[in-house]
């Protein structure tokens, strides 16, 4: 390869954060043996630059610094510039926003980190404004300070970087020792406990200054209000998707969420559209009507997959992000004022009425434009206008089509269109949880989704990339990746009785124990072996669920499939490891909480063998809270049964199929099965499966 300093190579990335830097006059790397090799050969230190496509400040930084030619002439002479997209490589943002975390005491992005040759980090930070202002150094002046530092103080900078790196590897590698038992419904107690007492029982959910969607608290309270009854769970849930569905977090024309609040009361949005969120939370709010029996939360769980699959999607899987700019402006595509929605809307009733609703006004609530929110109930509006309450919701619904065709015209958000395996997974199972409890659609949906992962992203020889972007697959996929992935495909064979998808879950689930357990320690790492640094371990909730905690949970769900593969001891050694960790720390492992609950309290088994799901039955499902439920589908007689056991590569019925044909003679009557470590009698009607779920709820 010719001098690849020469140049900035991002052109030839796939990554469309990494394109958006490749006009910069930096000669962006991307992280790649070429661009450490030239680090080495040279003796330079490494910039390394780590952001995503749809966040604002990282444009913001782009464009102050990454653009101007004397910044670029100092990164182009100094030191190896590296570009990485924290999407495609979460590996490398763990690591080194671990040690941001560690020397600054907090972190975000850009996330700014000077490393040695050997990829020891030296100084850390996040954005950094061109020239010095309120108090943070200018990356102007900082870039020529560890220039000269790295002549002068070499030997100080090494000794640093070593303790640096010491303390990272301490902090992600560090394995505790295992509790002499798992944890198990004492950790859902312990997470809903401090959920309750840390909210904001004012404003909802959770948080001061910003606001952050938290749906693993909110499944931990759910699951904890079903069991013991305690209306302050519910109470909590409840006010935290309330706050959520009426501020200005949801998109109140489009539908789907934005990725966070920066104000207590939940009013202004930081814009961009993660789809990560958007699954979580569509899940979430379907979960909360199944508990409630209110269908607001059943619409807005439609209202978010809908989105997710018009703006999110060309049918097939599902991609990445919208950005929080439109053009150079954040949020200009979701703001309104009076005359714009008066300019939107026909009939001025309609027009006033969706003023008032959304507390459009003069003033606004966001740089003089208005971020809609709820301000005003159905009722009061009725009480203002004199009108029935039917007819203001209908005059707000043609309101809001109108003012949706009217944003159509606006500078769209830019779209991240890359395909994550991890963040699919995830919308897979939500998806696929819909078709349960919402509509059989989704649940098409859902298959159809996973079909494209299975075509496009697993190589059919147990390799799972973490993207795919145009046709092209790239880099190594990761625990998330694949535990969300077979969490996806478990619950789309439950929605769909297709084993297809289950045959799929078993493939990720063998090669998640193969690449990312560690017997010796009991560890389920985020990384394989060969990561730089460290090797991380997610434990905790974040922007998505733990990995450890969804591997978990799928891994002790497949073990009813193929019991002599040993899941469910991986599960159990993973729980029993981080078992300290949940208890230290309740509220920030609420997956591994929930899949301690179920390690303890075993799934809620329902087998049901026959050609169809019949529809009284699915309505016992969709309309019953069963979060630890395992539907199991199978083929009403053994002979067909057969050929599924071929396909799953398990020689024989695993107990939760075996002997559970479906009953009469040919084996046409559909027939179902309840356990919980005790069994039903065959059932055939809807109302004895719901007598038998009753009975066997922990």
């Amino acid at each position: 390869m010719s001098d690849p300093l020469a140049r900035n190579r991002l052109n030839e990335e796939g990554s469309p954060y990494l394109r958006q830097h490749a006009d910069n006059p930096v000669h962006w790397q991307p992280w790649d043996d070429a661009a450490i090799e030239a680090a080495r050969e040279r003796d330079r230190p490494l910039f390394v630059s780590i952001g995503y496509s749809a966040c604002h400040w990282c444009h913001v930084m782009e464009e102050e610094s990454f653009s101007d030619p004397d910044i670029a002439e100092k990164l182009n002479a100094e030191f190896v510039p590296v570009k990485i997209d924290r999407e495609e490589r979460p590996d490398l943002d763990d690591v080194f926003m671990t040690v941001c975390q560690l020397v600054r005491g907090g972190g975000g992005w850009p996330l700014s980190v000077w490393l040695t040759p050997d990829l020891k980090p030296f100084y850390v930070g996040t954005y950094f404004p061109p020239d010095a202002s309120r108090n943070q150094p200018g990356f102007r002046q900082l870039l020529d300070d560890i220039a000269e530092s790295w002549r002068t103080e070499r030997e100080d900078i090494e000794a640093r970087a070593d303790q640096w790196t010491a303390a990272a590897r301490g902090e992600l590698e560090d394995v505790p020792d295992p509790l002499d038992d798992a944890p198990g419904s004492d950790a859902l107690t312990a997470v809903a406990d401090e959920a309750r007492e840390r909210a904001d029982d004012e404003h909802g959910g959770w948080g001061g200054q910003q606001k952050f969607p938290q749906p693993g608290r909110v499944h931990a309270l759910l699951r904890a209000a079903d069991r013991t009854g305690e209306d302050a769970y519910l109470d909590t849930a409840t006010r935290a998707l309330d706050a959520m569905a009426d501020g200005g977090l949801r998109d109140h024309v489009g539908g789907g969420f934005h990725r966070y609040c920066v104000d207590r009361d939940w009013t202004v949005p930081h814009f961009e559209k993660m789809l990560y969120d958007n699954a979580e939370l569509a899940r979430a709010y379907a979960a909360a009507h199944q508990v409630t029996g209110d269908d607001r939360y059943a619409e807005i769980a439609r209202e978010t997959l809908d989105f997710v699959d018009r703006e999110l999607s060309d049918g097939r899987g599902f991609y990445a992000t919208l950005d929080a700019r439109s053009g150079d402006e954040e949020g200009s595509f979701y703001v309104w004022t009076p005359d714009e929605v008066d300019a939107a809307v026909a009939d001025d009733t309609d027009a006033a009425l969706f003023r008032a609703r959304y507390g459009v006004t003069e003033t606004g609530n966001f740089e003089g434009d208005t971020v809609l929110t709820v301000a005003a109930s159905v009722a009061a509006l009725a009480d203002d206008h004199d009108l029935h309450e039917s007819e203001v919701v209908e005059r707000l619904d043609r309101a809001r089509e109108q003012v949706f065709e009217a944003r159509e015209e606006r500078t769209r958000p830019a779209r991240d269109e890359k395909v994550i395996s991890a963040w699919n997974g995830l919308a897979v199972r939500a998806f696929a949880e819909a078709g349960l409890v919402l509509d059989d659609a989704y649940a098409e949906r859902a298959a159809a989704a996973l079909d494209f992962a299975r075509e496009e992203l697993w190589d059919g020889n147990g390799v799972l990339a973490r993207r795919w972007l145009d046709g092209e697959r790239s880099g190594p996929g990761y625990l998330d990746d694949y535990a969300f992935l077979a969490r996806g495909a478990l619950t789309t064979y439950e929605a769909t009785g297709d084993h297809r998808h289950l045959v799929f879950a078993l493939s990720l689930a063998r090669e998640l124990v193969e690449q990312f357990y560690d017997s010796g320690t009991g560890a389920l790492y985020f990384s394989t072996p060969d990561t730089p640094l460290a090797r991380p371990q997610e434990t905790e909730d974040r922007s998505t669920p733990s990995p450890v905690g969804v591997a978990c949970e799928t891994l002790l769900a497949l073990d009813a499939f193929a019991p002599d593969e040993g899941f469910a001891e991986v599960a159990e050694r993973a729980l029993e490891t981080q078992g300290a960790k949940i208890r230290e720390s309740p509220l920030g492992h609420a997956s591994l909480a929930l899949a301690a609950d179920t390690h303890e309290t075993g799934h809620l088994e329902l087998t049901v063998a026959a050609d169809e799901l019949p529809e009284d039955w699915r309505r016992v499902i969709a309309d019953t809270y069963l979060p630890d439920r395992l539907l199991s589908r199978r083929p009403p007689t053994d002979g067909a049964l057969a050929g599924w056991l071929d396909d799953l590569d398990v020689s024989d019925a695993p107990p939760i199929w075996a002997g559970r044909e479906a009953s009469g003679e040919t084996g046409a009557g559909a027939t179902a099965y309840v356990c919980r470590r005790a069994c039903s009698p065959p059932l055939t009607t809807a109302g004895e499966i719901e007598e038998w779920v009753r009975e066997f709820r922990p």
